[in-house]
């Protein structure tokens, strides 16, 4: 295994789509719940104990080589918000292009034959982070960080938020991720032995709900 690669697929500069989505930053800037870093980092920190935590366990178990195709099912029925369904699966495709390129493997390709349109992003994930050697551990890492950086970034842009103070925020949350990426690792590996019934079904429903809504904009920065 080579640990440097985890350095590869986390990079911001990795193309893989994730600049043009805020991970609900932009509406929730719009709604005045995110107006500074005290602020932003309220956000991430629940973004990442609910819709990160289940990204990043669903990561994990791909990465340990549990079906994919049941992993997807499994990621549909974690995402109530048919927008956000839409915006995994489109995250997924453009991944998948940049893994394949990378880091060629004939279980990436078996699966962008099952899914032509895109498989949820996290599964993805999780299978270009077995064909770069890594482990559940590393795969659950980068989900979760991803979980976070996405609004960091974009509230940069969308606030003009220093980014001195966007990063401070991240290494705040450090700790916490940690802790995420540990139970996420855990819960994949349960998935042997209980199904993926397994893995962690926390929600945010205001981020669910405000994905609908920010779908229908007419003018957006961020494509979710």
């Amino acid at each position: 295994m080579s640990r440097a690669a985890l350095l590869v697929l986390a990079d911001g500069r990795f193309p893989a789509g994730g600049h043009a989505h805020s991970g609900g930053a932009e509406a929730a800037v719009k709604a005045g719940r995110i107006s500074g870093a005290e602020s932003l980092e309220d956000f991430c920190r629940g973004r990442l104990h609910t819709a990160g935590l289940v990204s990043a366990a669903l990561a994990a178990a791909a990465a340990l080589g549990v079906d994919p195709a049941l992993l997807d099912s499994a990621a549909d029925a974690r995402t109530p918000s048919p927008a956000l369904r839409i915006a995994a699966r489109r995250l997924g495709r453009q991944l998948m292009r940049a893994a394949r390129a990378t880091w060629p493997s004939g279980e990436l390709d078996a699966l962008a034959r099952t899914f032509p349109k895109g498989a949820h992003q996290p599964v993805v994930l999780g299978l270009a982070a077995r064909a770069a050697g890594l482990g559940p551990e590393d795969a659950a890492y980068c989900s979760a960080y991803e979980s976070v950086s996405g609004p960091a970034t974009a509230t940069v842009r969308l606030l003009s938020l220093d980014p001195f103070d966007a990063t401070g925020v991240l290494a705040r949350l450090a700790p916490e991720l940690d802790v995420v990426a540990c139970a996420a690792a855990d819960a994949a590996r349960n998935v042997a032995d209980g199904g993926v019934d397994a893995l962690p079904a926390v929600s945010a429903p205001l981020l669910e709900i405000s994905a609908q809504a920010h779908a229908a904009w007419a003018v957006r920065l961020f494509a979710s």
